[in-house]
């Protein structure tokens, strides 16, 4: 059974920085890609960032330079960091990978 555990969450202000995390069971993270997803509050769900080992690290063009996703293999981890947060970065993070979900963790910025 596969599952995706986010964690790193939480409030912060803008212009601060906080890292995100996904591990996974059930599923080897150096197979698949790895997607995280953002869902800003009464908007659709966006994918912000994708990491692969057959590709570089991909990015949406809203946070191009401030989001940066790893991954650990040792520890079936894939992380984002995300610094210089601004406001627009508030919405739950959610992990995605092999077409399942985490259940996500709540980012919010604050001015």
């Amino acid at each position: 059974q596969v599952r995706l555990v986010e964690s790193g969450g939480g409030e912060v202000q803008a212009g601060g920085a906080l890292t995100l995390s996904c591990v996974a069971s059930g599923l080897n993270f150096n197979i698949f890609s790895v997607e995280w997803h953002r869902q800003a509050p009464g908007k659709q769900r966006e994918l912000v960032a994708e990491s692969s080992t057959i590709f570089e690290p991909k990015y949406a063009d809203a946070v191009k330079g401030r989001f940066t996703i790893s991954s650990d293999s040792a520890q079936n981890k894939v992380t984002l960091e995300i610094h210089s947060v601004i406001p627009d970065d508030t919405g739950v993070y959610y992990c995605r990978c092999s077409l399942s979900w985490g259940q996500g963790t709540q980012v919010t910025v604050s001015s």
